[in-house]
């Protein structure tokens, strides 16, 4: 199953980089059959994730401690609720889940059938795909980030989860934060797509708006949880006693609330242009950077210091 999972992965990566070049070469030379081409690998490179992720999946709830992920973040004792949840409980695993999110985002965005924003999709397609690629990389070649890494000697039971995470938050709060991460990537996307094709009207909103809102209200929901959890379990000293981790999540979802209202003064009155395109760019960063900090270990004194971890890839 390991070893499924990984070469999921690696095919992954080799159809995530082919389709991203494909789009590109296939807009610039106008050529409908590359084009082609490439969405039917965007299609290949969701379903390696899927393929990858029910692996993952799997060894969790069968309690498969071959996986070191496995017996890193589960035990025989867990619930199948926590079990599940143990799928994003680690930086290898909420990698995966990451990018598997964004490749069916992609994939509905880009196959589905649309009337405006069709010029942007290569550029747009290309950009997601090359997102997917550097979080596969991550995942394939950082040492602590491979959700397939194997054990020379299985344990007869796993580390468990940290009991801070075994709450009804760990099934709904990670998984909200990172819908809304993956979600800032398409108005990314497409803003830099209308950049490069010149194409700088208001396609690209009309394209991203249901998207963008649709990331601000999980970014909302799991900020809202996140202030639920830290008054209720953490005892941080109120909703605004937060862990450093949660004011990363904060900062994004401020800059996406100041997109939507940017976007619909563009929309409405021709305003804004190079603000909206700007807080476009900026969000995603900043969600790229949450992602890190949540799951770099950076901050030793957060409780989301179980990543057990300096820094990706040590």
């Amino acid at each position: 199953m390991a070893y499924i999972g990984y070469i999921s992965l690696f095919l992954a990566l080799l159809a995530s980089i082919f389709s991203a070049f494909t789009f590109v070469f296939g807009y610039r030379w106008k050529s409908p059959p590359l084009l082609g081409v490439a969405r039917s690998g965007l299609i290949a490179t969701c379903g390696f994730f899927t393929v990858a992720s029910i692996i993952l999946l799997i060894a969790l709830l069968t309690h498969n401690f071959s996986f070191e992920y496995v017996a890193s973040y589960t035990a025989r004792d867990l619930g199948l609720g926590y079990l599940i949840s143990a799928f994003w409980a680690g930086n290898a695993g909420s990698l995966l889940l990451w990018a598997w999110l964004l490749s069916i985002f992609t994939t509905a965005i880009v196959v589905g059938k649309r009337t405006t924003g069709k010029e942007l999709i290569p550029y747009a397609g290309a950009i997601m795909l090359a997102v997917q690629a550097f979080l596969t990389i991550l995942m394939l070649f950082a040492t602590t980030s491979n959700p397939f890494q194997t054990l020379s000697s299985v344990p007869p039971d796993g580390s468990g989860l940290n009991p801070l995470l075994q709450n009804p938050g760990m099934l709904i709060h990670p998984v909200t934060l990172l819908m809304g991460y993956v979600g800032f990537t398409i108005p990314f996307a497409f803003g830099l797509a209308a950049l490069f094709t010149g194409r700088l009207n208001d396609e690209w909103l009309m394209v991203t708006r249901r998207w963008t809102l649709f990331a601000w209200i999980a970014l909302s929901l799991g900020n809202i949880l996140g202030m639920w959890w830290a008054y209720n379990i953490l005892g941080w000293g109120g909703y605004w006693g937060w862990d450093p981790v949660e004011i990363s999540s904060l900062i994004p979802w401020l800059t996406g609330t100041a997109l939507l209202h940017s976007s619909l003064m563009q929309r409405r009155r021709g305003m804004l242009k190079s603000w909206t395109m700007s807080l476009a760019i900026v969000t995603f960063l900043l969600c790229i950077f949450g992602t890190y900090l949540t799951r770099s270990g950076l901050l030793h004194t957060s409780v989301h210091a179980w990543t057990g971890q300096t820094t990706i890839g040590y």
